[in-house]
C-alpha cells in the first residue's frame, strides 16, 4: 500500500443531474485520523460511501487499501473496512441481540443464523463492548437500546473484524450532551491508541471532533474547501467559507468550538 490507505483522484459522483462530489483529490495515509466536516448536502456521506466501496465514482479513480475500485472484488475488500452509519443501523433485524450484532461483523453480515463462532471471537466481541461501555448490553436486543447505546454498539461492530480502515458516519448525531461527550471521549481514546486502525469520521460540528484526530477536510456543495492538518484547516477563514456564515473557531484542552461572528461586533466592543 506504500502507506496509502485511501487515494482519490479527480473523483466526481453524479446522481440524476446533480453532482454530489466534484473533482475530489484526497490521500489518507496509515495511522492518520481524519475528520470530514461540512453543511448538509455537502457530500460528506457520499464521500464516505465511496471510501467504504459502497458507491463507485462517476469519474475519477479510487484506491482503497491498495486496491483500485472497478478492478477488484469489493466483497473481499469490505471485511477489511469497518463502517458505522445510520444506514447500517436501519438494516439491523429488530430482535438481533447486541452480542450477535457484533459477532456477525466477522462474516460481514447482519442477522445471525446458524453460523458458528469460535470462543476467541466471542471474547473479542465482549472486550470491544466493554471498551465502549456496553458490556451490560450484550444480551439486550438492538431495538431496545437508546440512541447513544446504539452508536457505541455500532462502533464495536465496526471494530470486530480488526479493520485496517474505520469509517464513522456522524457517530454523535442525535445524542444529548452527556451521550455526545461520553462517545467523543471514547473515540479520543481510540484515536490516541497506536494499534487502532486508520480512521475517518464525518460530522457537521467541530465540537464533535475527538482529541487525537490529525487531519481535516472541509466540504461544500461537493467540492473540497480545504484539507490538511487539523490546525491548518480549522481556521476562521476556512470555516466561514465552508458554511457561508462568519464563524470564529477556538481550541481548548484539545477540543474545538465554533460560533457565529455578528458583523461589526468587534468594532462595537469597548
Amino acid at each position: 500500500m506504500s502507506g496509502e490507505v485511501l487515494q482519490l483522484r479527480g473523483v466526481g459522483v453524479k446522481r440524476d443531474q446533480a453532482m454530489l462530489l466534484r473533482d475530489v483529490d484526497w490521500t489518507v495515509h496509515e495511522n492518520e485520523r481524519w475528520v470530514v466536516i461540512g453543511p448538509n448536502g455537502a457530500g460528506k456521506t457520499t464521500l464516505l460511501q465511496v471510501a467504504a466501496t459502497l458507491l463507485f465514482p462517476t469519474v475519477g479513480t479510487v484506491d482503497v487499501l491498495g486496491e483500485r475500485l472497478g478492478r477488484t472484488d469489493v466483497f473481499e475488500l469490505r471485511p477489511r473496512i469497518g463502517f458505522a452509519s445510520a444506514a447500517v443501523a436501519d438494516r439491523v433485524p429488530r430482535n438481533e441481540k447486541v452480542i450477535d450484532l457484533v459477532l456477525t461483523a466477522s462474516y460481514a453480515i447482519l442477522g445471525r443464523s446458524r453460523e458458528e463462532y469460535e470462543s476467541a471471537d466471542v471474547t473479542r466481541a465482549v472486550e470491544l463492548l466493554e471498551a465502549l461501555g456496553c458490556a451490560e448490553l450484550l444480551r439486550r436486543t438492538f431495538s431496545t437500546l437508546s440512541e447513544g447505546e446504539r452508536k457505541r454498539v455500532q462502533i464495536a461492530r465496526a471494530l470486530m473484524p480488526d479493520p485496517e480502515l474505520l469509517l464513522l458516519d456522524e457517530p454523535a448525531a442525535g445524542l444529548d450532551l452527556g451521550g455526545r461527550e461520553d462517545l467523543v471521549t471514547r473515540l479520543g481514546m481510540l484515536a490516541n491508541d497506536p494499534a487502532a486502525p486508520t480512521m475517518v469520521l464525518v460530522t457537521h460540528h467541530v465540537e464533535e471532533v475527538p482529541d487525537g484526530f490529525t487531519h481535516a477536510m472541509l466540504l461544500r456543495r461537493g467540492a473540497v474547501v480545504a484539507q490538511g492538518k487539523v490546525d491548518e484547516v480549522f481556521t476562521d477563514e476556512h470555516l466561514t467559507e465552508c458554511f457561508g456564515l462568519p464563524l470564529q473557531v477556538e481550541r481548548h484542552n484539545n477540543r474545538w468550538r465554533a460560533y457565529g461572528r455578528a458583523s461589526g461586533a468587534a468594532a462595537s466592543e469597548p
